[in-house]
């Protein structure tokens, strides 16, 4: 059977006749209007009567489209395709089954199942459609009437399906086949709708009245649910989920997380709480519940070399560290404790943190303590707070982002406690190996393990942290630097730091070994190395400044002949050495200064000094002058920035036997000079302080003792046996020696009992130029910390009595010494 099939057939117009195409296999390629467009045929088709022809709509380029009305009548195959003109032709053969052959398939057992499935689907369908579209009744006349084969087709035509679907159901000739693929569709089609219906229902539930906006944005959100089409906030909450998915939380608190996730996903932007759940979700998921620092192969040599490379001297310390990374490398999951480093400022005990985190290999966090008075600061606000935020343990692991840092508590002697809370107790808990382990932040609200931080705390004085906490950690005293020590510490450290600072070299600049100790004894008298360093920084910016005024600007090009600058004009005339190197363009300022250099760089010496850092702020005469009097001791005291000289002044005038103290003066050291005083006037015969006839030294006396450096707090027993000395002296008349000073605290019955910071005072005296030292007996032991170059310039005298001291204390011995020796 021969039809003209034209390019437009089955089309709205020829112009879209190669959009309906697709092509196979077996395709034929035929030339359309355009030689080289290139159509593909498919292999069967659909054989059509034109029922109406309608002129469409003219476009805005002038064409016009015509609208086709076809009638199908029956599937074809192409057999042979031909071109004539700008027309194709084909030889064709009809694939309808005859009537004896469909009555046979309608006998057949599966042909009378899937024809049941279709016509229950059918019915399911047209049901659904009746409710909704109240248009279902001429269908059901349709299923009735006509054979389910071409029902098949019916239906189908009349969803919105693809195109490859419509060509498989074009090539489906069997009618089981087409049967069973159009009931697939029509199934399909019955979900979407239940699909459909669904949403609705969702979305009627949820539905306010008084709110359009509340009903759109609930009908996208429940369509983009079903379809797991999400943008926007949704994509945004989509990464967050999966963002926690890989957070690796324990199982616990992954539900907790889900929970708080789906309350999350019912909520609006709008709501209050939406940005405070968002925050809280975000912050389970940055937290580093797994994720750890890999530990590298410890190698104690090296970590020992690099604690000898950044800190000089503190050989104890070192030591102890060392051990701690020995113990850590046997045991890595062994839980060490917490060392708590205590020293004055500037001795190092941060840094030494830093080396411990480099020498494991792991991440280093500091947190800092000082000022801290509230509880929220340690353990979080809790989330029904406006403002609400993680405690600074949290915080810190989060920005760290390792489950296993090094985490510095600095200042953990600088808490403070009120209304809000006491942030030491709360740090019991962190400390505690027992407890830390399932920590509990109020704003987290869930346990986060924190059993592999390791913990390294950092204080000025142990007196203010409470003994709780104390007893947590394993305490570690740095003492001051000696001078030799800062010396070393200087040439070594400080200067090249400086100089690197300053943009400045050893080229530039020059500091000798003696202006460095000129510096140390003139100008700094602390325990650390920072006034020392400040020091070495204002030499090096009048450097810089020098430097800076004596550079010029010198441009480079190809055709240079010659070079003019004042300052090789004044250089030159001098006869001084110069040297210049070229230096291709594209270097940094820095190295454009180090290349361009004078042969004689910036030495230091001593008026430079007085000229930069002004007149000396400390002479080794100090002492002698202001012991020149009687009445005059020199005590050792203890402070938070280390050992210090304290001077004893004691004076009487006319008045009623009162005792005037002065100095700021604590209640113990208040209640140490009355004992001092008691002490005195219960021997002052033994003593030889009075005339015969005299019972009372305050009889129509007043005495004033004052202790200098007036705005600095002092208190503390150890000034007792200071304090006697000087009552003696003045009763005496007679000088207390000014190469000693002496440290110890009183009894009333003239004991001389220990005290504390003993290594700090004795270097605080190495540092004033004092010769000998009186200590309490029972403090020979605390010796041992003391530097052998130390002791080696010092005379230790150690005192059991208050006798002994004012034995030591005075040329020829005590009076009361003296009249034993007189009598034998």
């Amino acid at each position: 059977m021969d039809s003209m099939l034209s390019q437009g057939v089955g089309s709205e117009s020829g112009e879209r006749s190669s959009n309906v195409q697709v092509s196979t296999s077996d395709a034929h390629k035929v030339d359309g209007k355009n030689p080289s467009e290139v159509i593909h045929w498919h292999n069967r088709g659909v054989a059509a009567r034109a029922l109406h022809l309608s002129r469409g709509v003219e476009k805005p380029s002038g064409r016009v489209t015509y609208i086709v009305v076809l009638e199908g009548l029956c599937r074809f195959n192409i057999e042979e395709l031909n071109t004539r003109g700008p027309y194709c032709t084909a030889k064709i053969s009809p694939l309808e089954m005859t009537k004896s052959e469909m009555e046979q398939v309608e006998q057949d057992p599966d042909f009378v199942t899937l024809s049941r499935q279709f016509k229950a689907i059918a019915m399911e369908l047209i049901s659904i459609l009746e409710q909704k579209q109240k248009t279902g009744g001429r269908i059901k006349v349709l299923l009735e009437t006509l054979p389910f084969h071409k029902l098949a087709d019916i239906f189908v035509a009349s969803f919105e399906i693809s195109f490859e679907e419509q060509l498989c159901m074009l090539d489906s000739v069997d009618p089981k086949v087409r049967l069973s693929k159009a009931t697939e569709l029509v199934d399909r089609h019955l979900q979407s709708i239940r699909v459909a219906e669904k949403i609705t229902q969702k979305v009627e539930g949820q539905l306010s009245k008084s709110q359009k906006e509340y009903l759109l944005r609930q009908q996208m959100r429940a369509i983009k649910e079903e379809l797991g089409d999400n943008d926007d906030d949704e994509d945004d909450l989509a990464s967050l989920e999966r963002k926690m998915q890989t957070a690796g939380m324990p199982s616990n608190i992954w539900k907790h997380a889900q929970r708080e996730l789906r309350r999350l996903k019912k909520m609006q932007p709008q709501q209050p709480g939406y940005n405070s759940s968002r925050v809280y979700l975000d912050l389970l998921a940055d937290l580093p519940w797994q994720k750890a620092s890999e530990e590298q192969e410890l190698d104690l040599k090296a970590a020992k070399d690099h604690l000898d490379c950044d800190h000089y001297g503190l050989v104890k310390i070192k030591q102890r560290i060392i051990e701690y990374l020995a113990v850590r490398k046997l045991k890595p999951d062994a839980r060490g404790p917490v060392l708590c480093f205590v020293g004055p400022p500037g001795v190092g005990k941060t840094s030494l943190a830093s080396s411990i985190a480099a020498a494991l290999g792991r991440k280093f966090i500091r947190i800092s303590l000082g000022g801290v008075k509230d509880e929220a600061d340690i353990r979080g606000h809790r989330r029904t707070y406006i403002g609400s935020m993680p405690g600074s343990l949290i915080d810190g692991l989060k920005r760290v982002g390792v489950c296993n840092p090094v985490m510095l508590l600095d200042e953990i002697d600088k808490t403070g406690s009120d209304v809000r809370g006491d942030p030491a107790s709360a740090l019991l808990e962190v400390l505690d190996p027992e407890q830390n382990k399932s920590f509990n932040d109020h704003y987290l609200n869930v346990p986060f393990d924190l059993s592999k931080v390791i913990f390294v705390a950092t204080a000025n004085r142990m007196q203010p942290i409470p003994p709780p906490l104390l007893d947590r950690m394993e305490v570690i005293e740095l003492p001051g630097y000696t001078a030799e020590e800062k010396l070393r510490i200087a040439m070594q450290h400080l200067i090249p730091r400086v100089l690197d600072q300053h943009g400045l070299s050893s080229a530039f600049l020059q500091i000798p070994e003696d202006m460095v100790k000129l510096v140390i004894q003139r100008y700094t008298r602390e325990a650390g190395v920072r006034n020392l360093e400040r020091n070495l920084a204002a030499l090096a910016r009048a450097a810089a400044v020098r430097v800076a005024e004596r550079e010029q600007a010198v441009s480079v090009s190809k055709d240079v002949h010659k070079i003019t600058s004042p300052l090789l004009d004044n250089r030159l005339a001098e006869g001084a050495e110069m040297e210049m190197e070229v230096i291709p363009m594209g270097v940094n300022n820095h190295e454009i200064s180090n290349a361009f250099r004078i042969a004689s760089p910036l030495v230091v010496d001593e008026a430079m000094l007085e000229k930069i850092l002004g007149p000396p702020r400390f002479d080794d005469q100090e002492a002698a002058d202001r012991v020149a009097t009687p009445g005059v001791s020199v005590g050792l005291v203890w402070t938070a920035f280390g050992g210090e000289v304290q001077f004893v002044e004691a004076t009487s005038v006319v008045g009623n036997g009162e005792l005037h103290l002065t100095g700021q003066l604590g209640d113990v050291i208040k209640e140490s000079a009355q004992i001092a005083l008691t002490w005195v006037r219960a021997r002052v015969e033994d003593l030889k302080l009075a005339a015969a006839e005299e019972t009372d030294l305050l009889q129509a006396k007043d005495i004033h003792i004052h202790f200098p450096a007036g705005a600095v707090p002092k208190d503390g027993p150890s000034a007792g046996v200071t304090l006697v000395t000087a009552l003696v002296s003045l009763f005496s008349q007679k000088n207390v020696r000014a190469d000693t000073a002496m440290t110890g605290e009183m009894t009333l019955r003239g004991l001389v009992l220990p005290v504390g910071g003993v290594k700090d005072k004795v270097l605080a005296a190495h540092r004033y130029g004092i010769k000998r030292v009186i200590l309490p007996e029972r403090n020979l032991k605390d010796l041992v910390e003391v530097p052998a170059d130390v002791l080696s310039s010092l005379e230790i005298l150690v005192a059991k009595r208050m006798e002994d001291v004012l034995e030591h204390a005075f040329d020829g011995g005590c009076p009361w010494r003296q009249h034993q020796h007189s009598k034998l």
